[in-house]
């Protein structure tokens, strides 16, 4: 029992030990004490005065001026500590300090002011009493952030008070203690619910800071790979660029897109996806270390922000060994998964004035190794930016031209090598505009997609196509291509399929062409819109074959009619035995699965004779004809 009391008397003597609480603590002092020591001072030179000619100068001059000086110098280091943010350690130290020189400094006060007593008259004596009295209600206050130092002053004055006073036998000083203790003792009381309402303040902020800390953590941070995540890295990337504008340093931003990631989805299901990206996530990191700043924009997209002083050689040093570090193969479970990633950078102040034109062009330039350099990096140049000045222009034709009349088409025989006549032909689209000229397709068609445009370029050429091949011989079919926001989007379906229906063609003539990334986005919906086409009775050719990643797991479950082959598996293929073992097999497999095969980019003779030998029957390219006008077909029928 007697334990338990000295160890709860301890505690309450004693500075605590929550981290936090020693802060608020020390910082709610620094505003109290500079308070303290005033009232201390003016009490001081008060009664000093009142007994300045009855006292001798060791207690009237010497004594006050040395308390004075102590007081001070607390004072100002207090006052110079208010605006200051102290580490646990150092407020640990500070409360330990105030609470020994509250012992020390209540100690002397009280002597000082008990040897006054005898050099008084009785309004002296009590003018002491009065200054012993209020001057330690005043320090309880002042000392109320600081339990243990307040209980240090107030048992000490009080306890000194209550002999010195307590046993003069005087009625009215007698009655001073009791009431000076009493008051004393009230006030410890409520200073004792007070510090529990401070602590128990400080530990709900303590606890409401760490909830928000918490959940702005998980706000920022991408919880399948634990790096930051798209808000966090906007907010970096804002924050600096100000302190690059400001130290005029370099600022760059790569941008990286996994090549591969959604067959992976496909063929093996999400779980295993996301465990892929998780461990995508980790090789970025191990790469990265803590010189950049990582993070996961979202879906199979990543980021990488580098501030310190670097140049081109460095960003690209860094995203190759990205790229090398993303086509080491994975093994998941039993499951060994390949894929690559391409990466695109831009720096600041190069090029980008400002963070969403530096994000900007990164994206552009990762649209760039994508189409050029895939699984490579490459950085945004001045000829990217003309190409984006350029493609402004040719958006804002496409908005403001009058496409009826700008628009055309040119038509490509599909050659059948065993006749040497042409079956069929693909209509392309030609473009030309007063202002900028002759704009190819592979030029405009990309921006019409991402305006919403395509939609009703592809009614209007359509249109035009088959006003075009009705007056074809029967037995010549027109090949017409589909984008993958034609196929994705019922409404546009609706009006293709009206469209043929009105017009005086039988459907069997008309071949439609989609490409095997129109139908990744929404299979489900693109299946079901090439479903009600073949039900009209159209044909169905999926281009570009064998340029995907999926084209062989989608393939038996849409109705195609034809697969054409693209040219990169073309060029030379008599000179290049990985195209020849290609070309053999998509020929044998679009034989076995009874499709036609249609081969693109037949452009020398001795091209056309490896395909000869190999089987094939319709070929397309330069070697037969360039895409003509309507009008100079006649030759091929």
């Amino acid at each position: 029992m007697l334990h338990k009391l000295q160890n709860k008397i301890a505690a309450l003597l004693s500075v605590p030990s929550d981290p936090h609480l020693l802060v608020a603590q020390c910082r709610a002092l620094s505003r109290h004490i500079p308070i303290l020591y005033c009232l201390l001072l003016v009490n001081t030179w008060a009664i000093t005065a009142g007994h300045i000619h009855s006292l001798p100068i060791e207690l009237g001059v010497y004594a006050p001026l040395a308390l004075t000086m102590i007081c001070i110098m607390r004072l100002l280091l207090w006052w110079r500590s208010r605006n200051l943010s102290p580490t646990p350690q150092q407020a640990r130290r500070m409360l330990v300090q105030t609470n020994w020189l509250a012992v020390l400094l209540a100690a002397a006060f009280v002597l000082w002011s008990l040897t006054l007593f005898p050099y008084g008259d009785p309004y002296m004596q009590g003018h002491v009493a009065f200054y012993m009295a209020i001057t330690v209600i005043g320090c309880i206050f002042c000392l109320m952030h600081l339990r243990s130092a307040a209980l240090i002053v107030a048992l000490i004055v009080n306890t000194a008070f209550a002999i010195f006073f307590g046993i003069s036998g005087h009625p009215s000083f007698i009655s001073m203690t009791v009431n000076t203790v009493l008051v004393s003792a009230v006030m410890l009381i409520l200073l004792s619910v007070y510090y529990k309402d401070f602590t128990r303040t400080v530990q709900a902020q303590h606890q409401t800071q760490a909830l928000s800390n918490e959940n702005f953590r998980l706000a920022n941070m991408d919880s399948l790979t634990g790096l930051p995540n798209r808000r966090s890295f906007f907010s970096t990337l804002h924050q600096l660029h100000i302190q690059t504008c400001l130290n005029e340093t370099r600022l760059s931003v790569g941008i990286m897109d996994l090549d591969g990631f959604k067959p992976v989805n496909d063929i093996h299901g999400h779980t295993l996806g996301d465990r892929l990206l998780n461990q995508v996530g980790q090789r970025l990191q191990a790469v990265c270390d803590n010189r950049f700043f990582l993070a996961r924009l979202g879906g199979d997209e990543f980021s990488v922000i580098i501030s310190h002083p670097h140049d081109d050689a460095e960003l690209l040093r860094l995203g190759e060994d990205l790229c090398a570090a993303i086509r080491v193969p994975f093994a998941i479970d039993d499951v060994q998964v390949q894929i690559s990633a391409s990466i695109g950078f831009a720096s600041a102040p190069d090029i980008a004035a400002d963070a969403e034109t530096l994000f900007e062009y990164a994206d552009y330039a990762l649209y760039a190794s994508k189409k050029a350099q895939r699984g490579h990096a490459i950085l945004f140049s001045r000829q990217h930016h003309e190409e984006i000045c350029r493609n402004a222009l040719i958006e804002q034709a496409l908005l403001t031209s009058d496409l009826s009349t700008e628009l055309s088409l040119a038509f490509q025989p599909i050659v059948d090598i065993t006749t040497g006549k042409a079956a069929g032909f693909e209509a392309l689209a030609r473009w030309h505009n007063p202002t900028l000229g002759n704009i190819p397709a592979g030029a405009f068609i990309p921006i019409a997609e991402r305006t919403g445009l395509i939609s009703q370029i592809t009614l209007l050429l359509l249109q035009k196509a088959l006003d075009t091949a009705r007056l074809w011989p029967a037995h010549i079919y027109l090949s017409f291509n589909l984008s993958a926001h034609d196929i994705n989007s019922p409404t546009h379906i609706r009006r293709i399929l009206d469209i043929i229906q009105r017009n005086d063609i039988n459907p069997s003539r008309l071949q439609l062409e989609i490409t095997e990334t129109a139908m990744t986005t929404h299979f489900d919906q693109a299946k079901a819109a090439v479903d009600k086409l073949r039900q009209l009775g159209c044909g169905l050719a999926l281009d570009d074959f064998g340029t995907g990643y999926s084209s062989l797991i989608r393939l038996h479950t849409l109705p195609l009619t034809t697969i054409k082959v693209d040219r990169s598996f073309v060029t030379h293929i008599q000179d290049n035995p990985a195209s020849y073992k290609i070309v053999r097999s998509l020929l044998s497999l679009s034989q076995e699965m009874g499709l036609d095969c249609v081969v693109e980019g037949v452009e020398t003779g001795a091209e056309l004779d490896t395909l000869r030998s190999l089987g094939c029957r319709h070929v397309q390219g330069y070697l037969f004809s360039r895409p003509l006008p309507a009008s100079q077909l006649d030759t091929f029928f």
